[in-house]
């Protein structure tokens, strides 16, 4: 079996990352002002890029840019975080729908992923939770093979908005792995309501206003 490339990403890509990063973890908290100057000087890069990654973060309504005032983090409230979730479940319905019989015949791209959910279950890892859990669906949607609907999902900034639900809110679940090793037998029993069944997981997940 041949290993894939790895991925490289564009240093676009990688400011993102790197931002994306520092108001995940607290760097830049809601309201503060992202200084594009400061980024560049700090990666030792061009603003250029810098730019770009902030128009891309602003698409996903991360930042807001205002004449005088600069760059900033955005006061997200629940109701900002919720909206997303009926976009991203409709998403996944379909997904789950096209990706049913594939992954009713190899679930493999999916069992690692809930392995690693118990381990963080067990010690309470909020990290690890969000990465696995947002890694189990973008590998659901990937096997739809459909790169509209997995470039769309991505699009959502899933993991960024799950990981803000939880620090920002309080969002947290004492336990993610049985609900994705419930689905995981769904799709293995080929359960003809599998892509209601994704919905249904994906909307209880939505934080409230």
């Amino acid at each position: 079996m041949t290993t894939p490339p790895p991925v490289v990403h564009s240093l676009r890509e990688q400011i993102r990352e790197h931002i994306v990063e520092g108001i995940v973890s607290g760097r830049w908290k809601p309201g503060e002002r992202i200084v594009e100057r400061r980024i560049a000087t700090e990666l030792q890069v061009s603003q250029t890029p810098v730019r770009e990654a902030l128009r891309e973060l602003e698409s996903l309504r991360l930042i807001e840019s205002a004449p005088n005032k600069g760059v900033r983090v955005r006061n997200l409230t629940a109701a900002d975080l919720e909206e997303s979730y009926p976009v991203r479940a409709g998403l996944e319905q379909i997904a789950a729908e096209l990706a049913a019989e594939r992954l009713a015949a190899d679930c493999s791209a999916l069992e690692p992923h809930v392995a690693a959910l118990y381990e963080a279950d067990a010690h309470g890892d909020g990290t690890a939770q969000v990465r696995h859990t947002v890694a189990f669906h973008r590998e659901l949607v990937r096997a739809a093979h459909n790169a509209v609907l997995l470039h769309t999902w991505e699009g959502l900034g899933i993991e960024v908005f799950t990981a803000l639900s939880i620090r920002w809110l309080g969002t947290v679940q004492k336990e993610y792995a049985q609900e994705h090793q419930d689905l995981l037998a769904a799709f293995r029993r080929r359960d003809p309501g599998i892509g209601a069944l994704v919905k249904a997981h994906v909307l209880g997940c939505a934080p409230r206003a």
